[in-house]
């Protein structure tokens, strides 16, 4: 499956499902200085989420253009050392603006990997929430994912560093659950296909989509602490990168290896002629 058709099967699937497609916003955010680049898709909906704006949609979907260059979503030290950053890449990403929230992301997200695209269930993991003295823990996401079909093995809990989500630091923000791949050769292997590789060293288990949601709005005080306030109605902001699941489509083992990217390289090599 090619990644022009991966990212038409993601649109068309949330498009089918009562989605809004919405065009990739520019790169350079129109009226928001908290931002050199736009870095995720929920950016052109920041005040949709504040509930400063309203449209006529309440579902959206989009495949947005991103750069993460600096700031608070930097890639760049991480480019060449793993096989799946980039400081530019486009982000397949579905939204409610206080439509549905946990229950329904979870099972649009199950049902779009599993069942459109057909992966292997044994190869996936999931992230929740842990909680910690700010926010409470996130079972509600845990237990969702079990009934959906998860293994309870399977469904595990990391801390602010991995399952909280915010664009900066202030706007909105909220837990959030992280699909996991598992890109190895034998996913029945214990020894292979290992807890400790979830948001662990390497790539042969890799993050593939992040479910957010929003519930949050957080502000600087004048003596710069923070403070977390409700947003107007909880919210989903999702993001799944799509140079990495169009590797996991293509059974490659690096994003650079895709036809996303491939034919770049080979055209810059000819330049270079090595």
């Amino acid at each position: 499956m090619k990644g022009n058709e991966i990212r038409q099967r993601f649109l068309s699937y949330f498009e089918g499902h009562g989605h809004k497609v919405v065009h990739s916003s520019p790169l350079l955010p129109a009226n928001d200085p908290t931002l050199l680049f736009i870095n995720a898709g929920m950016n052109q909906f920041k005040d949709v989420f504040l509930g400063n704006e309203t449209r006529d949609y309440k579902r959206a979907v989009t495949s947005q253009k991103c750069i993460r260059a600096g700031g608070k979503h930097n890639d760049l030290d991480e480019v060449g050392k793993t096989a799946r950053h980039h400081t530019f890449f486009e982000m397949l990403g579905n939204f409610s603006f206080g439509d549905y929230f946990k229950e329904e992301a979870i099972e649009y997200a199950w049902e779009f990997l599993v069942d459109e695209l057909g992966l292997d269930t044994e190869r996936l993991w999931f992230t929740v929430f842990e909680g910690d003295d700010e926010v409470g823990p996130d079972d509600e996401a845990r237990e969702l994912w079990i009934k959906t079909g998860a293994p309870p093995e399977r469904v595990l809990g990391f801390g602010r560093k991995d399952n909280f989500w915010q664009m900066g630091d202030t706007g909105p923000c909220g837990p959030c659950s992280e699909i996991h791949y598992y890109m190895g050769d034998d996913p029945s292997d214990p020894e292979k296909n290992r807890i400790d590789l979830v948001n662990g060293p390497g790539d042969t288990t890799m993050e593939i989509w992040n479910l957010v949601f929003m519930q949050y709005n957080r502000t600087q005080n004048e003596d710069g602490t923070f403070t977390l306030t409700p947003l107007p109605a909880p919210s989903v902001d999702t993001g799944m990168g799509l140079e990495r699941i169009t590797a996991v489509m293509q059974g490659v083992k690096t994003n650079y290896d895709t036809d996303l990217i491939k034919p770049i390289v080979e055209f810059a090599a000819g330049l270079a002629k090595v």
